[in-house]
């Protein structure tokens, strides 16, 4: 069998854990030889954090890898350009709230294409959707599912049957999920568990109207309304962090089920990162605080190799060590991709056909990169011998590519460039960073690409 054919035949088999049957299962596609997949965006009041990346990165390598499968791929991933942490900061520093939103959304793209995120098929945002809302939650006071208070108006979770499907809880265990804001209303909730569809604007708030007054919709409305509409009922895939289970994933759901529609076929939830004591982080490794942070120190594909190297349900202790052993990594891969440059061949079939068996088992990474580093190693062995190495050396190639794992076969460093990268060292020793940070702009405009290394500054093209 060709490795074309054995390629094609990937990925009709993919199994992933369904959060909601709390199995392994097989990602059935409701139109053949299409996905279609929501994910939840960045509320965007803020440069994105390190367990963004985690969230972005994720399911960038499910995608890329659907599509080198041959599968038409829609990614929906929204933005959420309305919010009351977004309200609270510009109330705080006593800007315009859309000025706010549109310069952090920005930079959210600045650092998703830094990390070599493919953007969404679609991005719609939560206010251009209000309208779409109000009717959406219209039809739920109609059906009696939902109803008004003195705050706004609340989801009836009492009226969906099967509510908690996803939280494997009982009513009777939840607590309420409509947010850490206090309200009036919540007073007159009819279960402790009843949730802000949309919420009373205070004086000054942005608004939008509606026939139960002016506000704006509620954050686990503004879901419902975005999938639906452009991939709609059925579709085959819903992810996110799972923090996301429940409330918001949950109350997704119910909004849908109570409305009579079919929502996620699948449910798709990856784990955090955490800290030396397992703690959930999201901001900082060492001189690190956020995505973009990332970038400037670090070869931006470490974070990556990270990933694909720890199982996606698996939390990541993301410190100095673990980025410092990625790009070690890294500079094998780049340099066996230097070594074998020129090497032309279809990759070996048997290698796709173990990768893609790895990839279909729950998106098996780990195992997948350990195929990757043994591949070089053979062919490593091989090439030493005398021996035709070009499809194996095609297969580490065709691996990382469908990974979105970019190698590079380097360049000749300038002596200047060298001494250059010496001189940031030696500023940075000599704790001047104003100087480390000028010399490292100087070679970032020149074109090189410059890392931060426990060994010291290394550049490449």
């Amino acid at each position: 069998m060709g490795w074309s054919r054995v390629r094609r035949r990937i990925g009709d088999v993919l199994h992933l854990y369904d959060t909601a049957s709390r199995s392994a299962r097989e990602l059935a596609l409701r139109d053949p030889g299409k996905v279609s997949i929501y994910l939840c965006g960045p509320t965007v009041y803020g440069p994105a954090h390190l367990g963004h990346g985690r969230a972005t990165l994720s399911y960038d390598i499910l995608r890329r890898y659907l599509e080198w499968t041959g599968l038409e791929v829609r990614l929906v991933s929204n933005i959420t350009d309305i919010d009351d942490q977004i309200i609270k900061r510009a109330n705080n520093e006593n800007r315009p709230w859309k000025d706010i939103t549109t310069k952090c959304e920005a930079m959210w793209f600045e650092a998703m294409d830094g990390i070599n995120v493919k953007r969404p098929t679609d991005i719609p945002r939560a206010t251009e959707y209000v309208e779409g809302m109000v009717a959406m939650i219209g039809e739920l006071v109609d059906l009696d599912k939902a109803y008004a208070t003195n705050d706004g108006v609340y989801m009836d979770v009492e009226s969906v049957d099967d509510y908690g499907a996803l939280a494997f809880q009982t009513l009777d265990d939840m607590r309420a999920g409509g947010g850490e804001r206090e309200v009036v209303g919540a007073g007159q909730k009819r279960h402790p568990a009843d949730f802000v569809l949309w919420k009373f604007s205070k004086p000054g708030e942005p608004a939008w109207p509606s026939p139960w007054g002016e506000g704006r919709p509620g954050w686990h409305s503004e879901c419902v309304a975005m999938s639906l509409d452009l991939l709609g009922e059925g579709f085959d895939l819903h992810c996110g962090g799972q923090d996301l289970r429940f409330p918001h994933h949950e109350n997704e759901r119910a909004q849908a089920v109570a409305l009579g529609k079919k929502f996620a076929n699948h449910w798709m939830h990856h784990a955090f990162i955490v800290d030396g004591e397992g703690e959930k982080m999201s901001k900082s490794i060492g001189n690190v605080s956020n995505l973009l942070d990332l970038i400037e120190h670090y070869d931006q594909r470490a974070y990556r190799l990270v990933l694909l190297q720890s199982h996606y349900r698996s939390p990541i202790t993301l410190d100095q060590a673990t980025i410092d052993a990625a790009v070690t990594s890294l500079e094998r891969l780049d340099g066996f991709a230097a070594r074998t440059a020129g090497l032309a061949a279809e990759p070996d079939d048997d290698v796709i056909a173990a990768f893609g068996t790895a990839m279909d088992d729950d998106l098996d990474t780990p195992k997948v990169m350990a195929l990757v580093f043994d591949t070089t190693r053979r062919a490593n062995v091989g090439l030493e011998a005398g021996e035709d190495v070009a499809g194996l050396v095609a297969a580490v190639h065709e691996m990382c590519a469908a990974l979105g794992l970019e190698l590079s076969a380097g360049s000749d460093v300038p002596d200047e460039i060298a001494a250059q990268a010496a001189a940031l060292d030696a500023a940075r020793s000599a704790k001047d960073f104003g100087v480390a940070d000028a010399i490292r702009d100087e070679l970032q405009a020149a074109g090189w690409i410059v890392e931060t290394t426990k060994d010291g500054t290394a550049v490449r093209r």
